[in-house]
C-alpha cells in the first residue's frame, strides 16, 4: 500500500509574487496582471516511491478530479493500492466520483493544510518557475505549469525530500 498526497492549485494571471534579487539601495519593479486567466494544476506525490501525477485543466471540480485519479491510477504499480490524502474542497465530497479501484480516498481535518505536503510542491513551484511572471494567454500558462512540474517531476530526490513525512510511512 502505498500514500499520496493530493492537492489543486491555481497558477494565472494574478499570480504569485516573490522576493527577487536587485542591487542594494534599489526598488526593483514587479509586474502584476490585472487580467484574469487562470489554469489549476492538480498534482499528487507518492513521497516512497517518489512518483507524482499531474494534470493540468482550465477548471477545478469533480471531473478534474475524477482525471486526475485517473491518473494517479496509472502511475500505482500493479498489485497495489493507494491511499490518497486530500482536503475537504466540497468536490472532493461529491456523491458521484468514479475512484478507481486501486485508490482509497482518505480526507484531511478541515482547515489543515499543513498536513499535506503538496502544499510544500506548490510553493516550490511557485518560488522557482510561476512567481513574478506574464502570461499573455491561457496557453501561456499551461505551457508554463507543464514545464513546472515536469522539472519538478524529473528530480526524484527532490519529491522525497518536500513530501516526505515520517508519519505517513507504512513502513515497519
Amino acid at each position: 500500500m502505498d500514500i499520496w498526497f493530493q492537492d489543486e492549485a491555481r497558477v494565472g494571471q494574478q499570480g504569485s509574487q516573490t522576493r527577487i534579487w536587485a542591487p542594494k539601495g534599489t526598488r526593483p519593479r514587479v509586474v502584476k496582471q490585472q487580467q484574469f486567466i487562470s489554469s489549476y494544476i492538480y498534482g499528487a506525490v507518492c513521497p516512497k516511491q517518489r512518483e507524482c501525477a499531474a494534470l493540468v485543466l482550465p477548471f477545478a471540480n469533480y471531473k478534474g478530479l475524477e482525471l486526475h485519479l485517473k491518473e494517479i491510477s496509472f502511475n500505482i504499480p500493479t498489485k497495489r493500492h493507494a491511499v490518497v490524502v486530500l482536503d475537504q474542497a466540497g468536490y472532493h465530497k461529491a456523491k458521484d466520483i468514479n475512484i478507481p479501484d486501486n485508490i482509497t480516498l482518505l480526507s484531511l481535518p478541515p482547515y489543515s493544510p499543513e498536513l499535506n505536503p503538496q502544499e510544500q510542491v506548490w510553493r516550490h513551484l511557485k518560488d522557482r518557475f510561476l512567481s513574478n511572471r506574464v502570461f499573455e494567454n491561457s496557453k501561456s500558462i499551461v505551457d508554463a505549469c507543464t514545464q513546472a512540474w515536469n522539472a519538478f517531476a524529473s528530480d526524484k530526490e527532490k519529491i522525497f525530500s518536500l513530501t516526505y513525512r515520517k508519519w505517513a510511512d507504512l513502513t515497519p
